[in-house]
């Protein structure tokens, strides 16, 4: 949705999920000036930034996730500025933006902080080698956005890997752009004068289905997963295999049979093909259920292990250690009321923790998850969970579909 920017042409985007932050990233683009038709039932979203009048993200929209400082790459590669609050979200740690300013720098940009505000400048962005201090996933896709109007040749190096990065880079080039290189450490990017329009459909959503992939294991399932990529979500079906859990694939679709007897397993969360970070939680969950001592080591986000608290409370052997968790199972996990925070895949991890304990579990503050996942309750619910929600008041551009 951020790299709409980057044309006046319309650019229609399908398979797209009704998740609150993407309402959220609806409405910050058209706080812009661009035009945005959000079709819920088609799950379909029009986007013609012609007549884009600011440069200044709302920053009441940006400090409610992260993935909105997004904006920034094609705002300044198009109008040569922007004014963008550090971004929020899920609190997770140490999350800096310093792979997206170091480099816009680096490509000609003079960028600012005052009060938490990141004021940058640029008479013309200059394709540069940009070497990443790290392989930021929203890092990567900011500076290639960038560089897709830039003078001249990027070489990013260092280069974040993940799959959604791979399909940036498809919707980017049906807009014109010239990139090869993705699914490696080295992207290439020759700048173009102008992109166009395109109509393309965004991937499954591999955290998603991860999550629900976990949900079948740990409580015994039986649950077939259609429309979804075997191949990004292999990180987790590999170690779903050692505990134990049988899995079986087409080109389109996973089956996930749980075991009553999952045997323990380490995991070591990197950026994929690693372990994903936001099935981390999930599997913490199904840990507390295997036989044995379960490590998991946290090498993306220092602060990814909130939930822990919460599972200890409720029954789990559990030892936390900076970024190392160890956990002792199997142990009878007992129903409570929990607070939920603001951290996406720990509260859906609650949830899944809801499912294997003793007793009733009350979560609230539920709606942290919809940021992620369009109904992670109801399709619980639809595989044979007792479930029974509140409906609470939804985002207020849930409702408009038109400009």
């Amino acid at each position: 949705m951020a790299a709409c920017l980057l044309s006046d042409e319309t650019c229609v985007i399908e398979n797209v999920p009704i998740i609150s932050d993407v309402l959220i990233m609806a409405d910050l683009l058209r706080d812009l000036g661009a035009k945005v038709l959000l079709d819920q039932a088609a799950r379909t979203v029009t986007i013609t930034a012609a007549d884009v009048r600011s440069t200044n993200p709302n920053p009441e929209l940006v400090t409610q996730m992260r993935a909105s400082f997004q904006v920034t790459g094609p705002l300044l590669a198009r109008f040569g500025q922007f004014d963008c609050a550090a971004p929020g979200g899920c609190q997770l740690g140490t999350r800096p933006v310093s792979v997206d300013i170091a480099g816009f720098q680096r490509m000609g940009a003079t960028v600012a902080l005052a009060d938490g505000v990141f004021h940058a400048k640029a008479d013309a962005l200059y394709g540069q080698r940009i070497y990443l201090d790290y392989p930021s996933h929203t890092g990567t896709e900011n500076l290639l956005m960038a560089a897709t109007l830039a003078n001249g040749y990027t070489t990013i190096i260092h280069a974040s890997r993940e799959p959604e990065v791979i399909a940036l880079v498809q919707f980017l080039r049906s807009m014109g752009a010239e990139i090869h290189g993705e699914g490696t450490s080295v992207i290439g990017v020759q700048g173009r004068d102008h992109l166009f329009g395109t109509v393309a459909r965004a991937i499954p959503d591999r955290i998603v289905s991860g999550t629900v992939a976990v949900a079948a294991a740990m409580t015994v399932g039986d649950v077939e997963l259609l429309n979804v990529r075997p191949d990004h979500l292999e990180p987790v079906t590999a170690k779903l295999r050692e505990m134990g859990v049988h899995i079986s694939e087409t080109n389109r679709s996973v089956r996930v049979i749980g075991t009553e007897n999952p045997s323990a397993t380490d995991v070591q969360v990197m950026p994929f093909p690693g372990f994903p970070t936001d099935v981390q939680a999930p599997i913490g969950v199904m840990m507390t259920q295997a036989y044995g001592v379960s490590t998991i080591v946290e090498r993306v986000y220092d602060g990814n292990m909130g939930y822990m608290d919460q599972l200890a409370a409720m029954g789990a052997d559990i030892f936390v250690e900076g970024s190392r968790a160890v956990v002792r199972g199997p142990r009878n996990l007992h129903g409570r009321h929990i607070d939920l925070w603001d951290d996406i895949r720990g509260s859906a991890a609650m949830a899944l923790a809801g499912l294997v304990a003793d007793g009733e579990t009350t979560l609230d503050g539920f709606e942290v998850v919809h940021r992620g996942y369009e109904d992670l309750a109801g399709d619980l619910l639809a595989l044979g969970a007792s479930i029974t929600t509140e409906v609470l008041a939804v985002p207020s551009s849930a409702s408009n579909t038109v400009d």
